[in-house]
């Protein structure tokens, strides 16, 4: 069929951005329009021609508005397919006008339930009834009826009006009817949501809402043959976005990789804020290095020298304000992204004189929680996030030797880092600084072999250094390769069937352990 001229159109949008011109513009191209509400009293105070959409049902509107657009000569009026003649036939009998152009946005539901004093009565108020009902008749119907909903697509509808004697493209009004459903969908996903908390519902339930929106677009994903974008996320803990928490400052676009590498980075560096200053080196998704020191600057030496390759092209980030003495120290080599809360006066200016280095302001914390979701060929996996801490009081001393103070300090300090380490994770550890890294092994033995001789790469002497396992040591085989290393003391989970056999290689080689009762496996 003809693309169908517009004659009569439907305005009622909360957003009314724009709409006293666009409307002006329709009327200048003789289109009867039909309002509610405080849009009808706009456009009319604007001189623009609009009649009541009683006008059309015979009926007012009623219950302070909540009843006023569902009704059949509206919804006749949007449905009725245009070259059936059964359809043309009922619409004569019943009185019903076809309607060519719907404008609707919705009640900001999403805008009142993110306010902090925001009331449920005041929540369910902003529940839009009417409007999703009309976009969505409008949108089934996208063979003659146009239907907007965003501001920005006004100009595309008025341009398409002149250029096709007030007819819009059938190529336009599809992908117009496709935002449609998109909308409705996040919609009544940020309903749900908002009602499954009201309602109390805790854990994982039966069903979930997920409501996600593009907010960047990747060149490509993990590899160059895989599409990619960053989706902002409501998982009914509030909206977890890229850009609330971070700002690109300078450099190439951020790539799916990328992004993996700063939630990293942050994930470990959020374990130290308030502290004393702190580094953390990020290659792929797991830490290369890690240290405190009393000044940034020597915070990022400690790190670097856990790992003098690997920060090639790596990510690090800071928990206090990057200086120009870190900066120049990290400038000595190519890096991938700086990530600080602050940069001082000049620092910018001189790490921007590398075009392709990424500079990245944290303005926010991470949010700690909430949801974890990861998908499979076979469904989606839903976990709680892994944010739980061991306080030094909750540790359990198992062995006949009390670690001293500057041992638990290495203990704790090797605990924060170890739940963001691929497992199985073996971590040594002095004077809060990683000496040696064992990540994603088979085995836990390989992983504290791999630390060990990294250390060594490096020339780090083990010797009273701490080590950290993210699981229970299954047999005494991995605790007697750290105490030949020189270790002495060990933080685990325990809970091995064979915590005695290990217990007492500790104390055959006088170290010190402690049990958390907690397991930070990350696969």
């Amino acid at each position: 069929m003809l693309d169908p001229v517009i004659k009569r159109a439907l305005v009622s949008v909360s957003d009314k951005t724009g709409i006293v011109d666009f409307c002006r513009e329709l009327a200048s191209m003789d289109v009867e329009i039909f309002s509610t509400g405080g849009t009808l009293k706009l456009l009319q105070g604007a001189g623009i021609v609009a009649q009541s959409i009683s006008t059309i049902t015979g009926f007012p509107e009623i219950m302070d508005g909540r009843v006023k657009t569902l009704h059949p000569k509206i919804h006749g009026g949007l449905l009725a397919v245009r070259d059936n003649a059964e359809h043309q036939k009922a619409a004569r009998e019943n009185g019903i006008q076809f309607i060519d152009l719907v404008v609707v946005n919705l009640y900001p539901f999403e805008a009142t339930i993110a306010k902090a004093d925001v009331t449920f009565e005041e929540a369910i108020e902003n529940i839009d009834i009417g409007g999703p009902s009309m976009l969505r008749s409008a949108a089934k119907n996208n063979e003659s009826v146009t239907v907007v909903t965003d501001v920005a697509d006004y100009a595309t509808v008025l341009d398409e009006m002149r250029s096709n004697g007030g007819a819009t493209t059938r190529a336009t009004r599809l992908t117009l009817a496709a935002k449609v459903y998109a909308l409705t969908s996040r919609y009544d996903t940020a309903i749900a949501a908002y009602m499954a908390k009201a309602a109390g519902v805790k854990g994982a339930g039966d069903t979930m809402t997920l409501k996600l929106e593009k907010e960047l677009s990747m060149r490509y994903g993990e590899n160059p043959h895989q599409s990619a974008g960053l989706y902002k996320m409501d998982d009914g803990n509030g909206v977890r976005s890229f850009s609330a928490i971070f700002e690109k400052l300078h450099g190439k676009e951020l790539s799916y990789n990328n992004m993996l590498d700063i939630a990293a980075a942050t994930g470990i560096i959020e374990e130290f804020r308030g502290e004393e200053p702190s580094v953390v080196i990020v290659k792929h998704t797991n830490p290369c290095g890690v240290a405190q020191a009393p000044t940034l600057c020597e915070a990022y030496r400690k790190a670097f020298s856990t790992d003098t390759q690997a920060p090639f092209g790596g990510i690090i980030a800071f928990n206090r304000p990057l200086d120009m003495e870190t900066a120049s120290a990290v400038n000595e080599i190519f890096t991938e992204i700086l990530i600080a809360p602050a940069f001082e006066d000049g620092v910018l200016e001189m790490l921007m004189k590398k075009k392709d280095r990424r500079l990245v302001l944290q303005k926010q914390p991470l949010p700690k929680a909430g949801w974890e979701f990861k998908s499979t060929p076979f469904g989606m996996l839903v976990q709680e996030r892994d944010s739980k801490t061991v306080a030094p009081e909750e540790l359990k001393v198992v062995t006949k030797r009390q670690p001293t103070a500057e041992e638990l300090a290495d203990l704790m300090f090797a605990w924060k880092i170890v739940r963001h380490i691929k497992s199985n994770t073996i971590l040594y550890v002095k004077n809060r600084q990683t000496f040696g890294v064992g990540a994603g092994q088979m085995s836990r033995v390989d992983s504290s072999k791999i630390a060990r001789w990294k250390a060594s790469e490096v020339a780090l002497d083990l010797r009273g250094s701490v080590v950290a396992s993210d699981a229970f040591f299954p047999f005494a085989d991995g605790l007697l390769a750290a105490a030949e290393a020189g270790v002495t003391a060990v933080i685990q989970p325990g809970g091995s069937i064979r915590d005695n056999e290990v217990i007492e290689a500790a104390d055959a080689n006088n170290l010190a352990m402690v049990f958390t009762g907690m397991r930070h496996f990350k696969h």
